[in-house]
């Protein structure tokens, strides 16, 4: 896996120092962040209002999309790239830490793995071998940076939130995330309308729809989306393999920092920088994120506080996308167009074949 990197724009790296203007004078971070943050909570309302008047699309998926519409629309984008950046740089990182904890009580170790052995063994190979698949096509379309790491995140695990997290420990490019949220975003978005055509002519019944729903989709919500156009019994079963998905982003993060770890001891042990920082091998808000399935799992959690915690992850992980949807620029996702569409078919492709082999091999 690549070598993890200063998380900073590459735009701002290339850019020749005499061009650089001074910097402003320093600001109390509140006030700095206030902006940003302002900002991020209107981006959480439109997008709340957009869900509402569209059941269909996600409120998840519609933050991601108004980010970057405000970073690129007349009078915004002006207040999205200045004033309002250390308040939307705060959201992406903290808010999504606080959202992947509350994840955590979204899940029932007891429910999932009552599911069965042999949906255990299928989610694991389809987990691995999307992992696995779409990083090498990743490294062999040239994509920069950790993209071909986060995206093949991104389509294993849970979408953006998996991103986020794994971004956390590889100090990873806000570039990188940005566009890297955007394709899963959109990939998983488009889901929603194509699987649901492809069930009868692939000759899976509700209950097999919904695995291949839950193994295949990206984000929990589009999964809830996409399935539920088969029935009550084949969103449950969805909801469920996905769920079982989600349990493995801890190892994955905890794997993903002890690589880092290795590499980091590695340059210092050759001469790299003596205090170059190393992340815990589990870091806090994975140990949040256990910490809340561990209490969920326990039954004491009034069904009311589940509930709530529940809401309030998706608010927070709106904010956090929206963020991370207004990095994106444009125009350098375009340079790289061709390559970030062939590396998402790809990855789709890869995906629903495994996940698809998986839930006939295990009905």
């Amino acid at each position: 896996m690549p070598e993890p990197r200063q998380a900073r724009s590459r735009t701002a790296a290339r850019a020749p120092a005499q061009e650089q203007a001074p910097e402003p004078p320093a600001r109390a971070p509140g006030k700095a962040a206030a902006a940003g943050l302002a900002l991020a909570a209107l981006g959480v309302a439109a997008a709340w209002g957009v869900h509402r008047a569209l059941p269909a699309v996600p409120m998840l998926t519609a933050a991601v999309v108004l980010g970057v519409g405000a970073a690129h629309l007349p009078g915004v984008r002006g207040l999205v790239r200045g004033t309002g950046r250390p308040g939307l740089a705060l959201a992406a990182k903290r808010l999504m830490r606080l959202g992947i904890v509350l994840l955590g009580l979204k899940l029932s170790l007891h429910d999932v793995l009552g599911l069965g052995w042999g949906t255990v063994a299928m989610v694991l190979a389809v987990v691995a071998a999307t992992l696995l698949g779409t990083w090498w096509l990743g490294r062999r379309l040239g994509l920069p940076g950790d993209q071909p790491l986060l995206i093949a995140t991104g389509y294993a695990i849970c979408g953006a939130s998996a991103i986020g997290a794994v971004s956390e420990v590889r100090d990873s490019d806000e570039e990188d995330v940005a566009a890297s949220v955007a394709l899963v975003t959109l990939c998983g978005t488009l889901a929603i309308a194509v699987l649901p055509l492809l069930q009868h002519p692939l000759g899976l019944s509700d209950a097999q729809f919904g695995g291949w729903v839950g193994a295949g989709v990206h984000d929990v919500g589009q999964v809830v989306a996409t399935a539920q156009a088969a029935g009550p019994g084949a969103l449950g079963d969805a909801v469920l393999v996905k769920l079982m998905r989600v349990m493995l982003l801890a190892p994955l993060v905890a794997g993903t920092a002890l690589a880092v770890r290795r590499r980091g001891g590695a340059r210092n042990a050759t001469g790299g920088p003596a205090g170059a920082r190393r992340p815990p091998l589990v870091p806090l808000f994975v140990l949040g994120f256990l910490a809340m399935a561990a209490l969920r799992d326990t039954g004491r959690l009034p069904g009311a506080v589940v509930e709530a915690g529940g809401a309030a992850q998706e608010v927070l992980l709106a904010a956090a996308l929206f963020a991370l949807g207004s990095a994106v620029h444009l125009p350098s996702l375009v340079r790289t167009g061709a390559r970030v569409a062939a590396l998402g078919l790809g990855a789709w492709l890869v995906i629903a074949a495994a996940s698809y082999a998986g839930v006939l091999l295990t009905a």
